[in-house]
């Protein structure tokens, strides 16, 4: 697991006036106005002329007049290209870009109009509109190379125009980055606000949904609100009809099990014309903890039931993923559907999986989850 902030960082003779959002630079080369937003990653006595400071990891002495931020040596991993967050009068950082990661998101706002039993992002209903300025002002220092970003929350489009504001700007400064957005779907039961994105015309853009259940009862008692079943529907319809791209996600729980196989018949019979279908283990963390005599069953135990539905999707001509399931634990009819889909930052494996022979094709654990776990892990 990668550590992504600290309150431990030493910051010495830091000016407090500057940016807090700064880029990491090991190019001594580096054109000088460009200098002025950016921290050299490396010998505080070799810093170039121009940069907001120097950064040092590990147990190194800070000396001299130069700005220095001393990191733990957890923060090794730290290169060229990485953007963090600077808090100097708390000794905080926080990491918000990785340039070698292929899995970096915003989380946009922590507001949501959904309260779902296994939330991993338990929603506050906070004024959190800073948060859309910084992740403007990150997305204009994102190199052009970058592969895919993702948004998340909360739920953005709560955001209303500030969302679209943030659509906007990934095709202005990020034309050929994928942009993977999560939602709960229902602000586009509104045709207008799906039309608001349409214009903007990104080359790229999937919006990920979650339909928990065939049955509305059964999926607004999941996410813990009525109606949202339907304006959810609605929204994926929406979508859909405006020519954009929209991947489901079920969460495989005690409360959505049952309803797995009805769920896959309706949506052969209504939404055939969905890009994706990802079925997912469950994150033990957040509401999940607070919920788990409701929610936890050993994914072991419902294999059969999870098989029998991917093939089924599969046999209607959809395009399945598995995810978050260890590798041992699922059906070998099913193994083609099983991705890598972990944060680097938070997967990990068991000591006992070391030797395991399919390793790679394993999809791992959450760090934040190892509490509880399958007791049928096995290597092969």
């Amino acid at each position: 697991m990668l550590t992504l902030w600290t309150s431990h960082a030493k910051f010495h003779n830091f000016d407090r006036s500057v940016s807090p959002i700064l880029r990491l630079s090991t190019d001594q080369n580096r054109p000088k106005p460009l200098r002025e937003r950016e921290l050299y990653l490396g010998d505080p006595t070799l810093m170039p002329e121009g940069f907001t400071g120097a950064v040092v990891v590990g147990e190194s002495p800070v000396s001299g007049e130069a700005p220095t931020l001393n990191l733990p040596e957890e923060f090794s991993y730290l290169g060229d290209g990485d953007i963090i967050r600077i808090e100097p009068e708390h000794g905080r950082i926080r990491v918000i870009f990785r340039e070698n990661s292929n899995q970096n998101s915003f989380l946009l706002t922590e507001r949501c109009n959904h309260y779902c039993l296994m939330c991993s992002q338990p929603p506050r209903n906070v004024d959190d509109g800073w948060i859309v300025d910084e992740t403007l002002e990150v997305i204009r220092m994102l190199p052009q190379s970058t592969r895919e970003i993702g948004f998340t929350g909360g739920e953005p489009t709560l955001l209303g125009d500030r969302f679209i504001e943030l659509v906007a700007a990934m095709k202005c400064y990020l034309p050929e980055t994928t942009l993977h957005v999560l939602t709960n779907g229902r602000t586009f039961a509104s045709s207008e606000f799906c039309k608001q994105i349409t214009k903007i015309g990104h080359h790229d853009l999937m919006f990920g949904i979650p339909v928990y259940a065939d049955v509305s009862t059964i999926h607004d008692y999941i996410v813990q609100a009525d109606g949202a079943f339907d304006e959810t529907i609605r929204g994926i319809v929406n979508l859909k009809r405006f020519g954009q791209k929209v991947e489901l996600r079920v969460v495989l729980h005690k409360q959505s099990l049952p309803r797995l196989q009805g769920l896959a018949e309706f949506i052969v019979r209504n939404l055939m014309f969905v890009d994706h279908i990802a079925l997912m283990g469950l994150e033990v963390t957040g509401f999940t903890k607070a919920n788990m005599p409701d929610l936890w069953i050993d994914p072991y135990n419902y294999m059969p039931e999870l098989a029998d539905a991917a093939l089924y999707l599969e046999a209607a001509g959809m395009n399945i993923s598995i995810y978050n399931l260890q590798h041992c634990l699922l059906d070998k009819r099913v193994w083609h559907f099983s991705r890598h889909s972990i944060s680097d930052w938070k997967n990990e494996y068991l000591d006992v999986c070391k030797d395991c022979n399919l390793l790679t094709d394993c999809g791992g654990l959450f760090s934040t989850g190892m509490s509880k776990i399958s007791d049928h892990i096995r290597p092969f």
